[in-house]
């Protein structure tokens, strides 16, 4: 087979498989930029602006400063969770180069997949693990920060549902390794 016609197999391949995924997402965005309200504005930024660097940075240093002996070794197993995240997360970004919803077409900025979802995912993942009664909120906070970034028409749903894949399975790996090494605070194992 040429080139040209593989090339051209692969490329209905991909055309058959992302056109419903593409529908569900135009269908979801239409839905809830449908069903925004003046009211819930404010929430949904303040739900956003969490996921931002700055402002998990501050809360692993909250965590490592004031969470007893603990407290260094879970913002440090947060960071190192979160390294390899943002890496495929970053990488995919740039590779993809998917416009926003909202129109944005910056490529280092794209909007596949979700970073806000993925970190999202990735410190309730961690965190949950340290504190197992606050596992719930963590996650519904998790699930707000990746609504939240559809709600505000920066991603569609696929971009927030492959980010929280992301968060999960890298964060857990990362998380793994590092506690095999001893930098959690839970025991090797």
């Amino acid at each position: 087979m040429s080139p040209t016609v593989s090339h051209l197999l692969r490329f209905a391949l991909a055309l058959t498989v992302l056109a419903p995924v593409e529908r569900l997402d135009r269908g979801v965005q239409r839905a809830v930029q449908d069903w925004r309200r003046p009211a819930l504005e404010a929430p949904m930024r303040a739900a956003s602006s969490s996921g931002h660097g700055g402002m998990v940075f501050a809360g692993l240093l909250a965590v490592a400063l004031v969470t007893g002996p603990a407290g260094p070794a879970t913002a440090r197993a947060a960071i190192g969770a979160l390294a390899p995240v943002n890496l495929v997360v970053e990488g995919l970004k740039w590779s993809v180069n998917r416009t926003r919803p909202d129109g944005d077409r910056r490529r280092a900025n794209s909007s596949f997949p979700s970073s806000h979802a993925a970190n999202a995912a990735g410190l309730a993942l961690v965190l949950g693990r340290r504190w197992r009664r606050l596992a719930p909120g963590l996650w519904l906070l998790a699930v707000l920060v990746g609504f939240s970034r559809i709600y505000l028409n920066r991603h569609f749903l696929s971009d927030v549902l492959c980010g929280v894949a992301i968060g999960v399975g890298i964060g857990w790996l990362a998380f793994r390794w590092l506690r095999a090494r001893g930098w959690t605070w839970e025991p090797r194992g």
